[in-house]
């Protein structure tokens, strides 16, 4: 093997990268949890019923207990869109209501439901 070519070889085993490999790559962002939404049942519109889901979904980050969950959801609703709603939280129960019309969803968020309704 003549000279030029053992430098050659060893220049490739020592190469330097380039200055853009030696760049930190940006860190990646976290995955957002998603909410896995179905509206089982709705007279309401849908920009809404979308507020529901919303709504709901900031409420489950707040609260742990459904019952404090129900809560939140009912009070912005009847801030935003007047008295009287009503809202049931959990994973099983039963329910016939009577309701205003175009004012009723029901729609489960990963395992919890939520029914909301105005009547009254």
């Amino acid at each position: 093997m003549s000279e030029d070519t053992k430098k050659n070889i060893a220049a490739a085993l020592t190469a330097r990268p380039n200055s853009d490999d030696r760049k930190p790559s940006p860190p990646a962002a976290p995955p957002t949890p998603t909410k896995k939404v179905i509206i089982k049942s709705a007279d309401m519109i849908p920009d809404m019923q979308k507020e529901a889901v919303d709504i709901a979904v900031a409420a489950f980050e707040r609260c742990n207990v459904e019952k404090d969950v129900a809560e939140q959801i009912k009070k912005e609703f009847d801030n935003r869109h007047g008295p009287t709603w009503h809202c049931i939280v959990g994973r099983n129960f039963g329910s016939y209501v009577t309701h205003e019309t175009n004012h009723f969803v029901y729609f489960y968020l990963d395992q919890k439901a939520v029914l909301l309704f105005k009547s009254g």
